[in-house]
């Protein structure tokens, strides 16, 4: 059984998002991270279902444990699932709209589903509708960074990784 894993071109795309985890451990602005963009560029270029989940949910899990663990992994690691299906879908339609598109649904996503278990498993909003409207509310200027941060790496991935194929040979070939 031949996988054929081992290509320049997984190579390459497993690096970026290696290197997109490591960005996680150095200081940044709340928010203004690389995970999104991790998700929706392993999803949108590694060709193997598999790959496309293992190698960005392996980049997220070492950095977490350098990072530290903590009670919201698993709403975290479900919307980042989720954002590799968005980077599946964009397999095959990789353009600039359709990109800016995932992206901003992938920050919205995480924003609803990691806000809603902070409403659900902590004792700092009550727990009714306005308790919920609070919790939103109050993490609102976390999703603009969010927003900053996913359109901003997402834009180095995909265009960094376009032109390198551009004039990389190597890089050309769409399969995985």
């Amino acid at each position: 059984m031949n996988l054929k894993i081992y290509t320049p071109k997984v190579m390459l795309v497993a690096g970026i998002i290696l290197f997109a985890a490591i960005m996680r451990l150095i200081p940044h602005y709340p928010n203004f991270t690389p995970i999104a963009a991790i998700a929706l560029f392993g999803g949108a270029h590694l060709g193997k279902k598999w790959l496309s989940f293992l190698i960005p949910i392996v980049a997220l899990f070492i950095s977490d444990l350098i990072l530290g663990f903590h009670g919201f992994m698993i709403p975290v690691y479900a919307s980042f699932i989720v954002v590799v299906l968005f980077g599946n879908y964009l397999r095959n339609n990789i353009k600039v709209h359709t990109v800016g598109v995932a992206s901003i649904a992938a920050s919205t996503l995480f924003f609803i589903i990691t806000n809603f278990a902070v409403w659900i498993a902590t004792p700092y909003y009550p727990a009714n509708f306005s308790g919920l409207v609070a919790c939103y509310a109050a993490a609102i200027p976390f999703f603009h960074t969010g927003i900053l941060g996913d359109l901003f790496y997402s834009t180095v991935f995909f265009g960094g990784f376009y032109l390198v194929q551009q004039y990389v040979t190597v890089f050309k070939t769409k399969e995985i």
